[in-house]
């Protein structure tokens, strides 16, 4: 296992691909809080925790410093350190333009945004002390190429890449690695109940002809938080079977 005697946060945790990364990083033998503004991350933590893994749920809203501050503070509180940070909760609002609302721009702004610079903040005095640390951020590859109808969205994923690459700038003298990962189209909820000519097209569209799993988001955020990638840093690993090159 690569992972042992390590202490990842988990944004977004309760389910999806945050709750696939937080079992990733457990099977790896990590010791995960699971962190979500959804009381049903107690849920998920508990069956975690009945499959035999040492987790941690807690209840925040990242998109406030003092609350992102406290999952920190509780986290090592609980397990006596922190040395990975997945960066996950996000969120979406979907509308053309000149139909979205303030609000809208906002929501999610606030939370994919500034919930990533609340948290990684909150977490980078413990790293800087240990003099190691592990961040891995959650983009999107709409952060990279744009979408109709997602301006909201592609802006603040592309903030995250380009705050996951300042990040790197600033804290690599210091042993602490960001890195981002940028997944294309991911099986959920949502695109199971797409018509099957829309999935069909939507799937000719990837190189690969499938779409993604959480699980294959999760093994790339394991790879960037372990000793394997230990020389990488500042980087964005697209997860997206090669439809953006």
């Amino acid at each position: 296992m690569k992972l042992v005697q390590e202490v990842a946060i988990v944004t977004g945790a309760a389910r999806g691909i945050g709750r696939a990364i937080a079992e990733a990083l457990a099977k790896e033998g990590a010791k995960v809080v699971l962190a979500d503004l959804l009381p049903a991350v107690e849920d998920t933590a508990e069956e975690m925790r009945q499959a035999g893994f040492e987790v941690l749920a807690l209840t925040g809203d990242v998109a406030n410093f003092a609350e992102a501050q406290q999952l920190v503070d509780k986290t090592i509180e609980h397990f006596g350190q922190v040395d990975i940070l997945v960066n996950n909760a996000g969120i979406t609002r979907d509308n053309l333009l000149l139909r979205m609302t303030p609000e809208d721009w906002e929501k999610v702004i606030n939370i994919n945004l500034t919930g990533t610079f609340n948290l990684t903040k909150a977490t980078l005095k413990p790293m800087m002390k240990k003099k190691t640390g592990k961040i891995v951020n959650i983009a999107s590859i709409i952060g990279e190429i744009g979408n109709a109808g997602q301006a909201n969205y592609a802006a603040s994923k592309a903030g995250v890449i380009a705050f996951t690459k300042s990040v790197a700038k600033e804290v690599g003298s210091r042993g602490i690695r960001a890195n981002a990962v940028a997944p294309g189209f991911i099986k959920s909820k949502m695109t199971d109940v797409l018509p099957d000519k829309v999935r069909a097209d939507l799937e000719k569209q990837i190189p690969l002809i499938r779409l993604g799993s959480p699980e294959d988001v999760a093994k790339a955020v394991v790879f960037l938080a372990s000793s394997d990638a230990d020389y990488i840093t500042g980087q964005v690993l697209n997860i997206d079977g090669g439809m953006v090159m």
